[in-house]
């Protein structure tokens, strides 16, 4: 079903994967031309169904393959997943720290990170773009591990990873284009901010494809920190955010969409991969 890619480097794999996943960020993002407002109950589905998607990837996808091909390579399978997982969390919560960022719906005065004088839009796309970062450098690193024949590393498995990514990244768009709108932006730069929320995707893809294929014996610390990066996002931004609303409703709608999220990534894990 795949052969054609085969054909490609692991990095330009990556590239055409993440390119993939950014064109659905932008796919859905595009819905901002058709509604301006999105209901409260529905974005907390959108957003508990990315959380989902996300979680199962960094088992299924990152954190099993990782403790698989650790094995593999001599190393100590707990000690090296764990270390990864850790790392990635620590990062993103060190970007999170620092990167002057402002989620939706708050005032200029809660932005946080460093304090800035950047515009109020430009610290709305950087607090959507944060979390696309690890989503990006999973993806690199899954296409990049094929390059070295592992069992646990195959091409269907890391295109089960974008096709996952990207199918989270359609609602994701929405939910961040619209809520645009909602605050006074015109549809056409509501959609720009919206999609460009995804270009990191492919930027990180690639970063990551290329330091796999140059360094093999980090492969199983890139495919964990990914994953401990992913959750670091689903914990401290998906799951809060999906969270807000009327308090009967809000945590059953949230729910279940994680819980269909990850059954979908759980699928196209083990059916392709």
């Amino acid at each position: 079903m795949f052969e054609w890619l085969s054909g490609f480097s692991p990095v330009k794999q990556a590239l055409i994967g993440t390119l993939f996943t950014w064109g659905v960020t932008a796919l859905g993002a595009s819905l901002v031309f058709f509604f301006k407002t999105i209901k409260k109950n529905l974005l907390n589905g959108m957003l508990g169904f990315a959380a989902g998607v996300m979680i199962a990837a960094s088992f299924w996808s990152l954190l099993a393959p990782s403790i698989e091909m650790a094995e593999e390579l001599g190393q100590i399978p707990w000690l090296t997943a764990a270390v990864g997982f850790l790392a990635g969390g620590a990062f993103l919560f060190a970007v999170d720290k620092f990167l002057p960022h402002l989620h939706i719906g708050k005032d200029t005065s809660q932005a946080e990170g460093i304090k800035t004088s950047w515009q109020r839009s430009v610290l709305l796309v950087l607090a959507i773009t944060l979390h696309n970062i690890p989503e990006g450098l999973a993806v690199g690193v899954a296409f990049g591990a094929v390059a070295y024949g592992l069992p646990s590393a195959s091409l269907a498995g890391a295109v089960a990873l974008a096709i996952g990514i990207g199918l989270q990244n359609f609602p994701e768009g929405a939910a961040v284009s619209i809520p645009l709108r909602r605050e006074g932006f015109s549809r056409k730069k509501a959609f720009l901010y919206g999609q460009a929320s995804g270009v990191v995707e492919p930027i990180s893809g690639v970063i990551g494809a290329l330091a796999i294929v140059s360094m093999r014996p980090i492969l199983p610390y890139a495919l964990s920190f990914a994953a401990g990066a992913m959750i670091y996002v689903v914990v401290e931004e998906l799951i809060p955010e999906a969270q807000q609303g009327e308090e009967h409703i809000r945590t059953e709608i949230a729910t279940i969409g994680s819980m269909i999220g990850f059954s979908v990534m759980m699928i196209l894990d083990v059916a392709l991969g």
